[in-house]
Parts: C-alpha cells; sequence; structure tokens
C-alpha cells in the first residue's frame, strides 16, 4: 500500500536526505518506537544521508547520543542537530551574557556565564523545575532593564510526549515572557526556515530531502514551507485535530517512524 504514488509525488526529485525528528518519533522517552532501530539501519543501507534534527532542550547533546545509543540506535554524534546547538550558536555569534532558563545539562552545550558582565538577554528552553516564579520574575526583570535586551527562545513548542501523556512545553512561558515585556522572542529552533536550512547536509538542496517527525506543525509544516517534503508519524504527540488545521498536507502520513522508512524505500526504487 505504501508503494502507491500520485504522478505529482513521481515528478519530485529522488530523496538524498532524511531529516529525523527523536523525541516522540524515534522514540518516547527511553522506549524506541516499534522496529526504529532496525528501520534506520535499512534507511542508512539505502546511501540516504541522515541528520537527526530536534527541539529537545531538557537533554545536551552528549546526553542525547548516549540515550538513543542505549536504546539501539547507531549514529555518530555529530549527526545530531539540535535547537540547543542552534541557540548556543546564535548566543556567540551575537555575544550575548544570558540568563538562561535551562535544565543543568543543557547549560552544558552553551558557553559559560560571564559573572564580569551585567545579563543582556534571556534564554529558554524546556525547564520544568525553573518555570516557577522566582526564575521567571527574574526573566522578568533582566528583559525589562534595557530595551535591547533580547529574549531568545530555543523554541515555544505547545507541548510535548511523556511516558504518562502530554506534557506542557516551553511555549507558554516564552509568550507569558513577551506579553509581560512587550518584546517579541527571536525564534531558534523548529518551525524556523533557517533552522531546517541550516540543518540540510553540504551539497543538498531542500527539496532533496524529508523530514520525518510527530509534530504536524513544528516538524512538518515548518519544513515544508523551507522547501522539503514531510511524513508525519502517528506515534509521540500526533493528534488528529491538529492534522485537519494544516495546509498544505504531508507529504505522507504514516503509522510510526518504520512505515516512514518503508515510505521513502519504496520511492527510491
Amino acid at each position: 500500500m505504501l508503494c502507491r504514488r500520485s504522478l505529482e509525488q513521481f515528478r519530485k526529485m529522488s530523496v538524498r536526505a532524511a531529516l529525523i525528528d527523536l523525541s516522540g518519533t524515534l522514540h518516547v522517552e527511553d522506549e524506541p518506537t516499534p522496529n526504529a532501530a532496525m528501520a534506520l539501519h535499512r534507511l542508512r543501507s539505502s546511501n540516504i544521508t541522515v541528520k537527526f534534527v530536534t527541539n529537545t532542550t531538557k537533554d545536551s547533546k552528549k546526553t542525547l547520543y548516549e540515550l538513543l545509543i542505549k536504546m539501539g540506535f547507531q549514529l555518530d554524534i555529530e549527526e545530531i542537530y539540535s535547537s540547543l546547538s542552534a541557540a548556543a550558536a546564535y548566543v556567540e555569534t551575537e555575544k550575548l551574557n544570558p540568563f538562561y532558563l535551562l535544565t543543568d545539562d543543557a547549560r552544558k552545550d552553551f558557553p559559560e556565564e560571564d559573572l564580569s558582565r551585567p545579563y543582556d538577554s534571556v534564554v529558554v528552553g524546556l525547564a520544568p523545575a525553573a518555570f516557577d516564579y522566582a526564575h521567571l520574575n527574574k526573566a522578568f526583570s533582566v528583559l525589562m532593564e534595557q530595551k535591547s535586551h533580547k529574549l531568545v527562545a530555543v523554541h515555544q513548542g505547545k507541548y510535548y510526549k511523556r511516558s504518562d501523556g502530554l506534557a506542557l512545553g516551553p511555549g507558554c512561558f516564552v509568550k507569558g515572557l513577551e506579553y509581560a515585556t512587550g518584546k517579541t522572542a527571536t525564534l531558534i529552533g523548529k518551525p524556523n526556515k533557517f533552522f531546517f536550512n541550516s540543518a540540510i547536509p553540504d551539497g543538498l538542496s531542500p527539496n532533496e530531502c524529508i523530514m520525518i517527525g510527530d509534530d504536524v506543525n513544528d516538524d512538518i509544516a515548518g519544513a515544508m514551507k523551507a522547501g522539503m517534503q514531510g511524513i508525519l508519524v502517528k506515534t509521540g504527540k500526533f493528534l488528529p485535530e491538529a492534522l485537519a488545521a494544516i495546509s498544505p498536507a504531508p507529504t505522507a502520513v504514516v503509522k510510526n517512524f518504520a512505515e516512514a522508512v518503508d515510505w521513502i524505500l519504496c520511492r527510491k526504487h
């Protein structure tokens, strides 16, 4: 069934790279999605370049890598491109000295705090332990000190998938700080077009890439706006009502990552 394709799909350029979401797509917390490790091996064996693109902001790249290896996935740490990586590069490029609303592990990916300088920005990721009044009020104070102080959102996801169900993401806290300060956050991660373009392997164009993810907006709509194709999986945070709300529709909607690989390989051969 996955091999039936429209004439329009046949006319599209062949897939040469797959950009793969992590949480909710390859795994949910410390459990792989069905047959995901074997499917990833099959995808690599077809000579399709693989890149892991994630909005995960709770864990450092090293922690993500070790988690994936423990679950049986084969990858190099350099294949992981996270919104934390992009945000850290932004902080360095802009020479910022931020107040961080991040987990201790995520902070490992960022420059050390410069104690000789005052805070000039706030960086927000997924940091449940820091989303209390004291931390949020400190962030508010930093942003209000100077008009030029920046609010940086590693991403502003509404929710994410845990083993016990959906959980609140950092988006509402970013929006709260925007509302209170009158500032507009600089968004770094998915669905930012810059993020997707930065993740494309060297020498390839967007229409040679396909994104596989569970978030219909951040993963699929974001990638398609950047010129890629998008396969939505029905694992993780997938909600049917969210799918009905986006246009254009995903290139394909499948049960899980393993079926997404089936779809790609069927198209390739």
